[in-house]
């Protein structure tokens, strides 16, 4: 039996999941060089209806989720919602994000918003631009240049991180490697500074996803579990997502490695899907993502023993039933 085998994790979900019915924040158009969004045809009190429904613990929110209103009454009314429901919030920004500025925000500012909605953790993607020869150029001389900036924008706010004693999690979204992240986090030595560690973005920087999860693991505060499905065809290699535990990651031996490595400030599993949408309708799209969700809630509480609130709807898990 692995070390910690019964530890417990809530589990969120990253809004983006269900960013095709306009949450979340959309994603990858950057390679069209556009701004892109999706129709939001849902508010935030549904999906804090469908977190309930579907066995969730925690929601892990843009600033697209609360229809980029950052008023005292409208934050308020928004944990409000959430609290009645039992749900927690945590918050989820960006920079400089390459395709929905929507998400975008200070470190300041974000503080202010996420104590405001009751979080008590902020997740930040640092939008960090890497040479086009990008496999070998982890800690590159101009990704120096941006990451000293980025430490001296944190490192500016660590009396209003103390104040409202908020968790930071700084995430390997896409641009950074798992060193990068590393030396953030080292260099700003502070025990509520931390990681978000993706499961699958490391495969942006063609980092192996083991490797990443493993050193990042030590560090982690937040992480947003993926699944994809690697395969190749005429026109080459590519990465799909799925469900959870319906694609080609070992998600358990993923959580093996979080269970043993990852500080006890890490106390959620945030779980985050992206289908493809090609040869499916908008409507279909997003019907295919409500049931990939409820999928994934079920597959990592019974099979990885991840939830709380999950059990009133799955009942005993299986992870633990069989040790």
């Amino acid at each position: 039996m692995i070390k910690n085998h019964d530890r417990k994790f809530k589990l969120g979900m990253h809004s983006y999941t269900l960013h095709l019915s306009g949450f979340g924040e959309s994603w990858g158009f950057q390679e069209y060089g556009e701004h892109h969004s999706f129709e939001q045809v849902a508010t935030f009190k549904d999906l804090v209806d469908i977190a309930v429904q579907v066995g969730l613990d925690v929601l892990h929110i843009t600033l697209v989720d609360i229809q980029n209103d950052t008023s005292d009454e409208h934050l308020a009314e928004c944990r409000k919602i959430a609290e009645e429901a039992g749900i927690e919030l945590e918050l989820n920004v960006s920079f400089n994000a390459p395709s929905d500025p929507r998400v975008n925000c200070t470190v300041e500012e974000s503080l202010h918003i996420a104590h405001k909605l009751g979080c008590n953790l902020v997740k930040y993607s640092t939008d960090v631009e890497h040479p086009e020869k990008s496999s070998h150029s982890c800690l590159a001389p101009s990704v120096m240049t941006q990451l000293i900036d980025i430490y001296n924008q944190f490192e500016a706010q660590i009396g209003l991180i103390e104040e409202y004693g908020m968790k930071i999690a700084i995430e390997n979204h896409c641009d950074l490697f798992a060193d990068e992240v590393i030396w953030l986090v080292d260099k700003l030595n502070h025990p509520l500074i931390g990681a978000c560690c993706d499961t699958i973005n490391s495969l942006m920087v063609m980092e192996g996803i083991a490797d990443c999860v493993r050193k990042m693991a030590p560090y982690c505060y937040c992480v947003h579990f993926c699944d994809n499905r690697v395969f190749a065809d005429p026109d080459g290699t590519h990465s799909l997502g799925t469900a959870i535990g319906q694609g080609n990651v070992d998600c358990r031996a993923i959580m093996d490695i979080l269970r043993e490595e990852a500080p006890e400030g890490l106390d959620t599993i945030d779980l985050e899907i992206e289908l493809p949408l090609s040869g499916h309708s908008l409507e279909e799209g997003r019907e295919m993502e409500l049931q990939g969700l409820r999928e994934s809630v079920e597959y990592m509480y019974k099979e990885l023993g991840i939830g709380f609130n999950a059990a009133k709807i799955y009942g005993e898990s299986n992870y633990f039933l069989n040790k």
